[in-house]
């Protein structure tokens, strides 16, 4: 039965021919480095997206808030803070 690396290996070596160990331990080591590679940019995309929402999030809240309406209920409850 055939593994995994065996495979590998064949198909690298390509056409029968035999590669040395040195070629082979670098395929293998290039081939773990680019699957590492897979999921670098994950955490910034992320992060983008989330500062996005919040910037979408604070846009909305200074456009209620410019309101006449929400301005007279805040200073009500301010006023009505204060008195008391």
């Amino acid at each position: 039965m055939r593994t995994r690396s065996d495979a590998r290996r064949s198909a690298v070596r390509g056409r029968g021919r035999r590669l040395p160990r040195t070629v082979l331990a670098w395929h293998e080591r290039s081939r773990r480095a680019r699957a590492g590679l897979a999921d670098a940019g994950m955490a910034t995309a992320e992060y983008a997206i989330a500062t996005l929402a919040a910037v979408g999030f604070a846009g909305l809240l200074v456009v209620i808030l410019k309101g006449n309406e929400v301005k007279g209920l805040l200073l009500g409850i301010i006023r009505q803070a204060l008195s008391s």
